[in-house]
């Protein structure tokens, strides 16, 4: 079981409990050496959990783990904070670590079920189906549960070309501001204004123990324009995105966007490699291609004490930074690790469209 105590900030400090085939495994749990559990919002957890490989073994000292008894290829794996489950997947790797001066280790390595999806190839179309409907079948491909919110237009048809399965599916959600997650064996896609990953408060000088924040007009644009024909209507289509876009997620912020405009004027962009054939394809594409650069005018990047509530698709509430950086921004990229010199630490990128004001 996890150990934990109470530090003088209230912080509960746990060591991560290893779960294998759904039995928490106590040996493991206290010979884990090290750990760094990764997620985005792509999808795909990766996780890596490094073991002592020698020790008392049928009488004698031996190598723990090379019989291959309890860490198999295909095990299900879960790590654990308390109740928290924040790695949740399937040994794909075996990893012997023989270093000067140190006794044997044995990494694994671990991914969740979107190891799937991008282990298979095809090649094959998708006729009058929505992002949704694309979805919900590459979901029912490979067994698993889908929950998909995430609306769009209907196409005449989708092109999957040499590509994974794992890959087609981010493209896709990409093309309507969609993440995606796995949970278990349901499939999550789910449009960033209607993800619900809750929210933390971190202080700096308290849970919050270092970060950075870049606030960057290079990537930014005053407008994104798509162009194209419509083919049943026989005119030409142009959707131009603005501002207007994210207006509801900057909280009182000043945009990046009204920065540029007012430092440096308009700077607009026309996307040359979308194909739209109706106006809601138009929209779709210059809508999301906006979002995606527009949220990332302030990035930063920090770590924390270890927080099994700090997730991709969360939102984080950061103070103690001064006018400009104070605020919420949301996770776009964690890292949870652990060793046993620095403990239980959650590293973090997050992101926000907006800066405060001075």
């Amino acid at each position: 079981m996890a150990t934990a105590s109470s530090t003088a900030t209230g912080l509960r400090v746990s060591r991560p409990t290893i779960s294998i085939d759904g039995t928490d495994d106590t040996s493991l749990s206290q010979g884990l050496l090290h750990l760094s559990i990764h997620e985005n919002v792509q999808g795909l957890y990766r996780t890596e959990a490094r073991f002592g490989n020698w020790g008392p073994k049928n009488n004698d000292n031996d190598y723990l783990y090379f019989d291959r008894q309890k860490l198999e290829f295909g095990k299900a794996f879960q790590v654990k904070v308390d109740q928290d489950v924040i790695a949740d997947g399937r040994i794909s790797a075996l990893e012997a670590v023989f270093q000067e001066g140190a006794s044997p280790e044995i990494a694994v390595l671990v991914e969740d079920r979107f190891e799937d999806l991008r282990m298979t190839r095809r090649t094959r179309t998708f006729d009058s189906m929505s992002d949704a409907d694309v979805m919900n079948s590459i979901a029912g491909d490979h067994g698993l549960q889908p929950t998909i919110n995430a609306s769009g237009p209907t196409y005449k048809v989708l092109v999957q070309v040499n590509q994974s399965d794992l890959a087609f599916l981010r493209e896709r959600a990409r093309s309507i501001d969609a993440e995606l997650w796995m949970d278990g064996t349901k499939l999550n896609a789910q449009l960033r204004s209607s993800r619900n990953g809750g929210s933390v408060t971190l202080t700096y000088g308290g849970e919050l123990l270092s970060f950075t924040a870049l606030a960057d007009l290079a990537g930014q644009r005053t407008s994104v324009a798509v162009s194209g024909w419509d083919v049943s209507g026989k005119t030409a289509l142009k959707y131009d995105a603005t501002d207007s876009a994210i207006a509801g997620e900057l909280n009182g912020d000043t945009s990046g966007v009204s920065i540029l405009q007012s430092a440096f004027g308009a700077r607009k962009e026309n996307l040359a490699h979308t194909v739209p054939l109706n106006s809601q394809e138009a929209q779709s594409a210059a809508e999301s291609f906006f979002k995606m650069s527009a949220r990332r005018f302030v990035v930063g990047r920090g770590v924390a004490q270890g927080n099994a509530k700090l997730r991709v698709g969360s939102y984080v509430e950061l103070k103690s930074l001064g006018p400009l950086f104070d605020g919420k921004y949301y996770l776009s990229e964690v890292r949870h690790t652990f060793d046993n010199a620095s403990g239980y630490r959650t590293q973090f990128t997050a992101e926000r469209p907006g800066i405060g004001q001075p």
